[in-house]
């Protein structure tokens, strides 16, 4: 059985960079953007889930979620939002969005895996 793969959008690279410790078990692509994270999935289409955060420049976690999702190939993705903005209001509009399940910033590696462990 391969390793699961994991697409992660963020624009900070310290965010890419504590993935790569909390997911150093799984194969990890990275993203800066909504639109190089659409550019990396055609190029991925092996993902088993995208981690996405909301604020980002070009295009933002929201954009990207409604584009991935109005894709017939690509709708049942699981899509784990891990974003800064964490009011109930945010959280019901990702899960509204088709988000699988939303993580507030800042998180612990246990809480990551447990959200990982329920896709």
């Amino acid at each position: 059985m391969s390793r699961k793969k994991f697409l992660v959008i963020d624009d900070s690279k310290l965010i890419h960079k504590m993935f790569n410790v909390m997911l150093r078990q799984y194969e990890v692509v990275h993203a800066f953007d909504g639109r190089e994270g659409l550019q990396l999935l055609g190029q991925h289409s092996d993902v088993d889930a995208i981690l996405l955060d909301i604020n980002m420049p070009n295009m933002n976690g929201l954009e990207f979620l409604a584009t991935v999702k109005a894709d017939s190939g690509l709708a049942e993705l699981p899509v784990v939002i891990i974003s800064t903005e964490g009011k109930e209001e945010d959280t019901a509009r990702a899960m509204a969005a088709g988000a699988s399940a939303y993580i507030k910033k800042p998180f612990d590696h246990k809480q990551l895996l447990d959200v990982i462990a329920g896709l």
